[in-house]
């Protein structure tokens, strides 16, 4: 292909390093030495992942980690622009501000359903086993390159808000890859098996409902753990659903795992382990309490998986 998955990766690194490179010198930031090493060995990881056994991967992920757990990781000075300077260029540009962010959905769909099958001199032009990844790659370069160009900013500008928003995020940008990667490593450990057993002593295996409630429920709260639904997924599909809902009641595997998927999304709503999707926007909208957006959501994500529960038990039945 000629835009693969690892093209992706190579330039999320780059603007890390190139990121990790001015924390380095920001003598406004108290652990700027630690912060700095943090960022770029995570950017390392990014870029070189391929070509790097995985054993010193793995060394490098346990250093971020430590760096992460003793509180090496901390915010700098940005040099932003002053509430004057916004609040001219507000004007300026009044609603073509969210151009370059409805762009990143807009080019992503439109490459997902226009590109998969674009073949150039004999090659894909996106990676046809990552299509909707790249695609989100590319559209976040287009939303870039249009931003830089309506802001009439210079590449220096982007890197420094880049640098901004991931040590904003801080140390919860590598936790979503960390969280999906423990679920396979609990899939191989067998830890579905151990789950399989302890539901075949609660449930009847006559009830299909208690084992749909068992399924929807487990995903949410492993999710919860893990912070992610597809690290849940493996575990849970592979301890109740493959053995009970899919091989003991014959019901459709597509839509156990699609419904199944949902309960997890609800688990997603009421953890902080789902850090990009809860503490993230807490951080970047700097409110003080900092669960309050799952506050927020909790009693919307307990009804959704009482819906969802519904929803796939009637499917499996009818």
């Amino acid at each position: 292909m000629i835009i693969s998955i690892e093209s992706v990766y190579i330039f999320t690194g780059i603007i890390t390093f190139l990121s990790s490179l001015y924390t380095f010198f920001d003598k406004k930031n108290p652990r700027r030495i630690t912060s700095g090493l943090f960022y770029l060995i995570y950017a390392i990881t990014l870029m070189c992942a391929k070509v790097i056994p995985s054993f010193y991967v793995g060394i490098l992920v346990l250093v971020i980690v430590a760096i992460a757990g003793f509180g090496g990781v901390r915010t700098g000075s940005y040099g932003e622009a002053s509430s004057e300077e916004r609040q001219r260029n507000r004007g300026r540009l009044k609603n073509w501000l969210f151009l370059p962010a409805l762009l990143i959905p807009l080019v992503t769909v439109g490459g997902v359903e226009g590109l998969k099958d674009l073949k150039i001199a004999g090659k894909f032009f996106l990676d046809p086993s990552n299509v909707t990844m790249v695609a989100l790659g590319l559209a976040g370069v287009v939303a870039l390159v249009v931003g830089m160009l309506m802001t009439k900013s210079s590449p220096v500008t982007t890197v420094k808000e880049s640098r901004r928003l991931i040590e904003a995020i801080g140390w919860a940008a590598v936790l979503p890859q960390m969280l999906a990667m423990l679920g396979t490593i609990f899939d191989s450990a067998g830890v579905g098996n151990v789950v399989s057993k302890a539901v075949d002593h609660v449930i009847p295996s006559n009830s299909l409902f208690w084992a749909v409630f068992a399924y929807c429920v487990g995903m949410a709260l492993f999710t919860m753990v893990m912070g992610n639904a597809f690290a849940a997924f493996p575990v849970m599909t592979a301890g109740i659903a493959l053995p009970l809902i899919i091989g003991h009641f014959g019901v459709q595997a597509d839509k156990v795992a699609a419904i199944g998927m949902f309960a997890g999304y609800c688990g997603t709503l009421m953890t902080p382990m789902a850090a990009n999707f809860n503490i993230v926007p807490a951080a970047l909208l700097d409110l003080k309490d900092k669960n309050y957006v799952i506050r927020t959501q909790f009693p919307t994500a307990i009804i959704l998986l009482g819906v969802n529960i519904i929803l796939m038990y009637l499917v499996a039945r009818f």
